[in-house]
């Protein structure tokens, strides 16, 4: 049950330092979603262990319960405004290289506990598999399809990333897809629209699908035949995408295996080509400039 509609039901019941919390969770809950048990308390007025039995009171097994039940229904909702604003309340006055690097640590590490390996797995050998692959990702996620897409092209005849195009074209670019197909849709709060009509269709049209988002409630995540969670729930304005591109990193590293010799092949045949063209420097020619 949502957790603001637990709090409407039980209101009657609770104590008067209950309410306290109850009513600003319930008109600021974007807010008390990144604030410490402690903090809370202090904010409202009441201790700490309060709040804990407060949390208790609502059936959840302890305060970080309670708190990742508001995170999740907020992160795709706050605006770019809140999201500095919730930033600032965090992190201001700390050391922020640190609190941003260790929280992008702590991502990768939710990462390896909630992804599963049996859909990786399946995913990476659908890729090997299909015809064409199809990557999907808007907004900021288009960084991701691009690194995605450039690796992939490297290995693979036939990869077509969809970013940043208006809806119509979107359609335009997926029409030829087929079941032979695979398309891999990225998004990360605040969910992209055009992500999830893209993916509609794709499921539509008989296509593997793969959804690489940040949690199972994600809407990615019924439209797809295969889930990768990366974890990415920053509240700032700017999103972390640290763990989703490791996991990009070990989709190449996976497919690239899968494929075994086929792939030292087109790479051997690359190398040639980038010596053949200059395209990157070697020490014969830093020697060169030295002398």
């Amino acid at each position: 049950m949502n957790l603001l509609t637990l709090i409407n039901e039980r209101m009657t019941g609770f104590s008067k330092g209950q309410k306290l919390i109850a009513h600003f969770i319930t008109e600021h809950y974007d807010k008390a979603a990144f604030m410490t048990a402690s903090k809370l308390g202090t904010t409202v007025g009441v201790s700490e262990s309060t709040v804990v039995r407060f949390a208790t009171e609502l059936g959840y097994d302890g305060y970080p319960k309670m708190q990742k039940s508001m995170q999740e229904m907020i992160r795709d909702k706050l605006t770019s405004v809140q999201r500095i604003q919730v930033t600032k309340s965090r992190m201001g006055g700390e050391d922020i290289l640190s609190n941003v690097l260790n929280q992008d640590i702590e991502k990768i590490r939710k990462t390896i506990e909630e992804t599963s390996k049996d859909d990786f797995k399946n995913a990476v050998k659908a890729i090997a598999s299909a015809k064409t692959i199809y990557i999907f990702a808007v907004r900021s996620s288009a960084a991701l399809a691009s690194f995605l897409g450039y690796y992939y092209s490297l290995i693979f005849e036939n990869v077509k990333v969809i970013s940043n195009y208006g809806e119509t074209e979107i359609y335009e670019k997926l029409f030829r897809i087929s079941k032979e197909d695979v398309i891999i849709g990225i998004s990360f709060p605040r969910y992209s629209n055009a992500a999830v009509k893209a993916m509609t269709f794709a499921k539509r049209r008989g296509a593997r699908t793969v959804a690489l988002t940040d949690s199972m409630t994600s809407p990615l995540c019924s439209l797809a035949d295969d889930v990768l969670i990366a974890k990415s729930d920053m509240a700032s304005v700017v999103d972390s995408l640290v763990a989703p591109l490791s996991m990009i990193n070990a989709l190449i590293v996976a497919t690239i295996i899968e494929l075994g010799n086929d792939v030292e092949t087109t790479f051997e045949r690359l190398e040639s080509i980038w010596e053949e063209y200059d395209v990157y420097r070697n020490e014969n020619e830093e020697e060169k400039i030295e002398n």
